[in-house]
Parts: C-alpha cells; structure tokens; sequence
C-alpha cells in the first residue's frame, strides 16, 4: 500500500470532520473521556510530525492508531471505564440529552466489535470495505458486526421512538 505525508490542512480537516467520532471510539478503550481525547490528540500530533507517513487510507489508519494508542495507554496501568459511565459524548439533533444518553448507554452495552463497526461507519461515514480494512476483519464479518449491533441498538432505542418522534 502506498504512503504519503498529510498537509497540516488535511490533518486539520480530518479531525474537524471526524475528531469527534474519533473521541467516541476511543472511549469504547479508555478509562475516561480525558484518556480518549488525549488519545486523540496523540495520534494526531504524530501525524503532524515530519516523520509519519499514513497509507492512502487515512481513516482507517486513524481509526486503528487511536484503538491502538488508547489500548496502550489502557496497558500502561489505567483502570478501564464503560462508556455509560462518561458524560455525554453524543448529542441528539433535537437537543434532547435523555435519547442521546440512551444511545449512548445502548452502544456502551454492544460487543466491543460490534461498537467500532457501528461508529466506523454512522459517525465516520466510512464503507464496509474500509472498517474491513481498518480492523482486519474479513468483510462478511464486518457486515455481519454491523448488522447485529444495529438489531441491538433498534432492540434497546425501542422505548424511546415516540419520544423522538414527538420532538420533531
């Protein structure tokens, strides 16, 4: 796979478009939203330096750099922390902090495999084939993550659909 060198501005705008789902993933590794974003940020300030090259897929690099960092640092003696038990990392488009504490509880109790393929793909956008490629996993064994953890997630989010609905 081929490399190059990210500018300061495509680094800027990869972690404008995505640092924040970035966070959400490393909190499925970290012991507290502080250890997540510093995770984060580590990634990204190696990226900014000379030396790091990233392969023409910089989402999955960053993806799989942040778990492997976050992992790290879990390693290095920090006790691990459910992501229900953070503060608010999701925001609900209507504002409301119930529906996005419940989803937010909802992905905390999800397989951790099957958590990366969901925020992989609905907060990054990115393509079966690239969550493939970012963790490894075979391609049918992604879809398949991704498939399951939504059956949970509409199985957990059930109670609140009329709620959400009435908002609107």
């Amino acid at each position: 796979m081929a490399e190059h060198k990210l500018t300061a501005d495509d680094i800027r705008l990869l972690y404008d478009r995505h640092g924040a789902a970035l966070v959400l993933y490393a909190c499925s590794f970290s012991p507290g939203v502080a250890q997540a974003e510093d995770a984060v940020h580590q990634v990204f300030l190696r990226l900014l330096r000379v030396e790091t090259k990233t392969p023409d897929a910089p989402l999955a690099y960053l993806y799989r750099a942040v778990r492997n960092t976050a992992l790290n640092a879990r390693r290095n003696g920090l006790r691990e922390a459910s992501l229900d038990s953070q503060p608010a990392l999701l925001e609900h488009r209507s504002g409301n902090r119930e529906l996005a504490f419940a989803l937010q509880s909802a992905l905390a109790g999800l397989p951790e495999e099957q958590r990366e393929v969901v925020i992989m793909r609905i907060w990054s956008g990115m393509t079966l084939e690239e969550i493939s490629a970012a963790t490894k996993a075979p391609l049918n064994t992604v879809a398949s993550r991704y498939r399951y953890a939504l059956e949970k997630l509409r199985q957990r989010l059930q109670p609140y659909r009329g709620l959400e609905a009435s908002e609107e």
